[in-house]
C-alpha cells in the first residue's frame, strides 16, 4: 500500500513513517519542517518520498496525495498554549490546511483519510474517563481546531463518500517529542529538566492527571484505523484508559533516573484541561486496540532515549 503522512517529520509522524517502512509500505511524507526535524526520518530517509511542503498549500497537498491508498494526516500546530497566543496561526494551519488535504484526498480517491484528533475537543467537562459519544466542549482555540477537523472528515464521508476515522490522541510522549520549546509537552520538559540539573515546571498544584499514553500505543492504534472494517466516519480515543498526576509521573521519575526531583510549581496556564482519561471500549472492539505498552515502560524507555540525544556526551 501506498500511505500519505503529512507532518511525517514530526515527533508521532515520524514513528508512523518507521513504522509503516517496517511493514514494506510505500511512504510519502510532507512536512514544512516548522516543527519536524529531517533527523527524525533518518532512519528510512532512503526508502520513502520525502517533501518539504505545507498543508496550507492545496496544490502541494494535492501533488503528495497522488496514487495514495490512504491518507494519515498528522501536520497541524499542536500547541495549546501556543493557540491561545496565536489563534489565526493555529486556525490556518489546522482547519484550512485539513480542509486542504480533505480535498486533495477526495479528488485523488483515497481509501481511507485517518485524521490525529485531540482529547482537547472534550475541554473541561467533569465526566471521566472521556467517552467519544460525550459532547465536545474545547476550552481552546487548538481543541476547537481539532474538532473542526473532526467534523470536516464525517462531512466529506457523508457529502463525498471518502472514508474516514479520527483518533484522539490523548497526552502522546516518547522519543523524538522535542522537549526545548516552552510549547512542548510536559514529559519532555520534565526529561530535559532533569538531564539539566534544574527543577522541573508544574503549572498547577501537580494533582491534575493525565492519560499518559506511549508513541507506540497510538502509532499500533492509527494503523489499525486505517484499515479496520467498520471504522469509517467514527471518532475513536487514542489513550490507555489510565490517569496519573504529574506529582506521581515526577515521582516514578526519580525512581527511574535515580536523581532527587524538586519541581517548581507556577500558576495553571490558560486552556490546560485538569484531569483527562480515555474510554477505550470502542477502540478495542472495532480496531482490536490494546495498549501494548504502559506508562512506567514507556517512561522508562523515554529517559534513555533523552539520555541519548539530550544528555552530557
Amino acid at each position: 500500500m501506498r500511505y500519505l503522512v503529512t507532518g511525517g517529520a514530526g515527533f508521532i509522524g515520524s514513528n508512523i513513517v518507521d513504522e509503516l517502512v517496517r511493514r514494506r509500505h510505500e511512504v510519502v511524507v510532507l512536512d514544512d519542517l516548522s516543527a519536524g526535524k529531517e533527523s527524525n526520518l533518518a532512519g528510512v530517509r532512503g526508502n520513502i518520498d520525502f517533501r518539504i511542503g505545507s498543508v496550507t498549500d492545496l496544490q502541494a497537498a494535492q501533488s503528495a496525495c497522488r496514487g495514495v491508498d490512504f491518507v494519515i494526516h498528522l501536520a497541524a500546530r499542536t500547541s495549546v498554549p501556543k493557540s491561545v497566543h496565536d489563534p489565526i496561526d493555529t486556525n490556518r494551519a489546522n482547519i484550512d490546511g485539513t480542509l486542504n488535504v480533505l480535498v486533495a484526498a477526495r479528488d485523488a480517491k483515497v481509501r481511507r483519510f485517518v485524521f490525529a484528533a485531540s482529547s482537547s475537543a472534550y475541554g473541561e467537562t467533569p465526566t471521566l474517563p472521556k467517552l467519544e459519544t460525550m459532547p465536545a466542549e474545547p476550552i481552546s482555540p487548538y481543541g476547537v481546531s481539532k474538532y473542526v477537523g473532526e467534523l470536516y472528515a464525517q462531512v466529506f464521508g457523508r457529502v463525498y463518500g471518502l472514508e474516514n476515522a479520527s483518533v484522539r490522541y490523548f497526552n502522546v510522549f516518547g522519543p523524538r517529542q522535542d522537549p526545548t520549546s516552552q510549547y512542548s509537552g510536559v514529559l519532555s520538559r520534565f526529561m530535559l529538566a532533569v538531564l539539566e540539573g534544574q527543577p522541573p515546571i508544574v503549572y498547577g498544584d501537580g494533582e491534575q492527571s493525565r492519560d499518559f499514553t506511549y508513541v507506540d500505543n497510538v502509532v499500533d492504534e492509527t494503523l489499525r484505523a486505517c484499515e479496520a472494517s467498520g471504522a469509517s466516519g467514527r471518532v475513536f480515543n487514542g489513550g490507555t484508559g489510565i490517569r496519573i498526576t504529574l506529582n506521581h509521573v515526577l515521582k516514578l521519575l526519580e525512581k527511574i533516573t535515580g536523581r532527587k526531583i524538586k519541581a517548581k510549581y507556577e500558576p495553571p496556564r490558560a486552556g490546560d484541561i485538569r484531569d483527562s482519561q480515555a474510554e477505550i471500549s470502542l477502540a478495542r472492539k472495532v480496531l482490536g486496540y490494546e495498549p501494548g505498552v504502559h506508562f512506567e515502560e514507556g517512561l522508562q524507555h523515554t529517559w534513555e532515549w533523552y539520555k541519548g540525544a539530550y544528555g552530557k556526551k
